[in-house]
């Protein structure tokens, strides 16, 4: 017989990309895709995560797959719910539990309207109780930085809808701002670089995996290919192109600077002597933008502060859960 684990506690990184749980004493259990497949005409769903995803511009007419979540808030209220409950179910499934306590996080700077939201749909999964905290510091936290001293901490997390900059001292948020400059901007940038130079559509499927491949910030660098297939948009036919890594840095440059701009913006907002701290311990930089090569550095240039990538940028915000938990009483 299963045994049944009462009131287990879990935490839920609601990703515009991707969701992560972390259960209580296991650690991190689930890691999919934020997308839900429907069809149009009957409203019914066809299916959650990974293999909704594999969907994306592959599905007849009345098939669509949705993103709930758009730049890091919930887009679509019912669908959001609907997948949200179909994963906790998936992994009450693995190891059974009435009514855990859950800690979800969110992007700071959002509204109380938007925070409540998120709260409710985890509240309709049946959840005994919801804590709703800000990803910067939850991810500074899964980054191991010892943000209860009265001392300054600076992340910056570039998820797939927002990034996510803020200083941190005695375990709150000194300062920070969110923007809409994130992975998913950087996809669409190559969708559209893509589009006007070569007069090729792409889909965003194949723009994350150009990006994941061969995007790069860094100028001297042997220069890297990939063939991308696409829809020609004066023949209307299939057509396949070798994309360099040089082009890839052209289409999301502006939108990089967007970022480092921001950092500035936040640097610029805080006293000295947290500035001093900061310059002392750098810069921590945590999400899958994190993972793009060469942006570290550019940032480290720009601004004058080292920046350092955290040991495990992908999961830094759904292992910090996992730390929050362990404290909660």
């Amino acid at each position: 017989m299963m045994k049944l684990f009462k009131n287990k506690d879990i935490g839920i990184d609601l990703g515009t990309v991707n969701i992560l749980i972390y259960v209580k004493g296991e650690g991190i259990v689930l890691s999919e895709p934020s997308v839900v497949a429907i069809d149009s005409e009957t409203g019914r769903v066809l299916e959650v995560g990974k293999k909704a995803h594999e969907m994306i511009g592959r599905t007849p007419g009345s098939v669509i797959a949705v993103k709930p979540l758009k730049d890091g808030v919930i887009a679509d209220f019912e669908k959001t719910e609907i997948m949200l409950d179909y994963f906790i179910k998936k992994i009450k499934g693995k190891n059974l539990f009435s009514k855990p306590r859950i800690l979800i996080c969110c992007p700071s700077n959002i509204t109380q309207v938007e925070k409540n939201a998120i709260r409710e749909v985890a509240e309709r999964t049946g959840a005994k109780k919801v804590f709703v905290e800000e990803e910067p510091k939850v991810a500074a936290i899964g980054a191991g930085l010892e943000i209860s001293l009265p001392s300054g901490n600076m992340v910056i997390d570039i998820g797939g809808g927002t990034t996510d900059i803020a200083v941190l001292s005695l375990d709150g948020i000194v300062y920070s701002e969110s923007i809409k400059v994130a992975g998913n901007t950087f996809d669409n940038d190559i969708i559209k670089y893509i589009k006007n130079k070569y007069k090729l559509l792409i889909g965003e499927v194949t723009a994350e995996e150009t990006k994941i491949k061969i995007a790069t910030l860094i100028d001297d660098i042997k220069v890297k290919t990939l063939k991308i297939r696409g829809r020609d948009l004066i023949t209307g036919l299939p057509k396949t192109i070798c994309i360099t890594s040089s082009e890839i840095k052209e289409a999301i440059k502006e939108s990089v600077y967007k970022i480092i701009y921001a950092t500035k913006l936040v640097l610029e907002k805080i006293e000295p002597e947290i500035s001093a701290d900061i310059i002392e311990k750098g810069i921590i930089l945590t999400g899958g933008g994190a993972l793009i090569e060469g942006l570290s550095n550019l940032i480290e240039k720009e601004i004058k502060v080292p920046v350092k990538i955290a040991s495990s940028p992908l999961t830094c915000v759904v292992e910090g859960t996992g730390l929050m938990l362990n404290s909660l009483t």
